[in-house]
């Protein structure tokens, strides 16, 4: 294996978008091969008709894209290895199962789904917990009538091999069945197709999650039989969540699809870093990493045994700090459809700027700014107790009536001279301190901590705090 170039894939269904375990799986095997120097294969894994969706394919490929991952082949970008969708590939997993009839590695069989039943049912009622095939249609000859083509599974045969998380594992063949490789509509299933795929686009690595244990050992009877290399496997930790639970996608309390993601708001670079600490971890155990940094250090000696907890409030600080990062204008490009989708007038991109700049250190995610910025200019905001008892304080009163009297004389309000009016006030009150600040904070923001005070009322104009300023001197007169 050595000698060849080192090749790895990510095999999605079109059933639906890029979910967050499929993006994991995509991840890690990206960076496996960018770090070595490897391959990274794009195929569509569409034989399971009946469930795909139409965009599901696209979807994942835009997923992947967004998150920042290149492929040296796909279906839209084809190699010599094509095609790159299973449902144009069926001539040639036809052609592999007639080679195992030949050989006398699998057989017809002519069972209808009806008489599978019974069959299951009766070892079922005789207390059979290991349920196989019979093997009845085994030496049965062409009949006229719809047939699947099974796997004749070797007697008393291990399959072992070196899993590149889990270590060494041993199957045994007397605890699996003779299985179906061709459906009776010609379709090939997913363990037969996926090792013929593999072979012949020469994959060398596959790496998974652990649900995929269970068909490894029928995908290693499928190398054996046709006398091919088997790949070097990996499975991947489920990911779980606060219950410790396998994450499901119907689970509510946690955003499941990758295309979420971006309708909120997240950074996909922030998303990519998260998603690569799913079950790795670097030597150093840094949380925040770029993808240049992930490549250099990824290591699959790394990769963990122990379930990977999907930590939300991970995920919201981790993009938070992303947010920190960006510059003033593409934080507010960020938030700006989601302003949008408010109601909230974007015409003045400047003005904008100024209003999502108060809140770039607090937002963690895009359309979290929607809420800063509605609370901000509400106008019926509760006050909570710490807010109430700044504004009974004995000086508190003097305070806002000077602020408000030098307020008046303004034509506009901007930061500078907001700036300047309080230090006439302070001078005039002889205040100063917090009992000078934050009585004008609570009057005219209605909060105790927030963005800058001075760009806070330059935003929300005159004419708003003034008017908020005569309500709470009138409420405490």
């Amino acid at each position: 294996m050595q000698d060849k170039k080192y090749r790895f894939r990510y095999a999605p269904s079109p059933t639906g978008s890029l979910h967050i375990g499929g993006a994991r799986t995509a991840i890690f095997n990206w960076l496996y091969a960018r770090s070595i120097n490897g391959e990274f294969i794009i195929r569509v894994e569409d034989t399971d008709v009946e469930r795909n969706v139409k965009g599901g394919e696209a979807s994942q490929l835009n997923g992947l894209k967004w998150l920042g991952l290149d492929y040296d082949e796909s279906p839209e970008n084809p190699g010599k290895y094509g095609p790159y969708r299973q449902l144009e590939r069926l001539d040639i997993y036809k052609k592999y199962a007639d080679i195992l009839i030949e050989k006398g590695l699998a057989y017809k069989c002519f069972c209808t789904s009806d008489e599978l039943e019974k069959e299951r049912e009766a070892q079922k009622t005789s207390g059979i917990d290991n349920i196989h095939y019979s093997r009845k249609c085994l030496d049965k000859q062409n009949q006229d009538k719809p047939f699947a083509i099974r796997f004749k599974v070797p007697a008393k045969e291990a399959y072992e091999f070196n899993d590149l998380v889990r270590g060494e594992l041993s199957f045994q063949s007397a605890d699996i069945g003779d299985w179906v490789i061709i459906k009776n509509n010609g379709i090939p299933t997913y363990n037969f197709a996926v090792v013929i795929d593999d072979h012949l686009m020469e994959i060398t690595h596959v790496l998974r999650g652990e649900e995929h244990l269970p068909n490894t050992p029928r995908q290693i009877m499928v190398y054996r039989a046709l006398n091919w290399e088997t790949p070097l496997f990996g499975h991947m930790t489920l990911i779980v969540n606060e219950e410790k639970k396998k994450l499901s996608k119907r689970d509510p309390s946690i955003v499941q699809f990758i295309q979420q993601y971006l309708e909120l708001g997240y950074l996909p670079e922030a998303l990519f870093n998260f998603i690569a600490l799913l079950g790795w971890s670097p030597k150093n155990n840094e949380e925040i990493m770029t993808i240049e940094s992930f490549v250099k250090e990824f290591d699959p000696k790394r990769l963990s045994k122990a379930p990977a907890f999907f930590d939300t409030d991970k995920l919201l600080y981790i993009n938070k700090e992303y947010i920190k990062k960006l510059d003033l204008d593409d934080f507010t490009e960020l938030c700006m459809p989601h302003l949008v989708e408010a109601g909230i007038d974007i015409t003045d991109f400047e003005h904008v700027k100024m209003l999502c700049s108060l809140f770039q250190e607090r937002t963690a995610y895009g359309k979290q700014i929607v809420s800063f910025v509605e609370e901000f200019f509400n106008d019926n905001r509760k006050l909570d107790s710490e807010c109430l008892e700044i504004l009974q304080e004995e000086s508190s009163k003097s305070v806002l009536l000077k602020f408000s009297e030098e307020l008046s004389n303004l034509k506009k309000i901007d930061e500078s001279n907001v700036r300047e009016i309080i230090k006439n006030v302070q001078l005039e009150t002889n205040v100063k301190g917090k009992a000078l600040f934050m009585p004008i904070r609570v009057a005219t923001t209605f909060m105790l901590h927030g963005p800058d005070l001075n760009k806070s009322l330059e935003i929300l104009g005159k004419k708003k705090v003034q008017a908020r300023l005569k309500k709470i001197i009138k409420e405490f007169s």
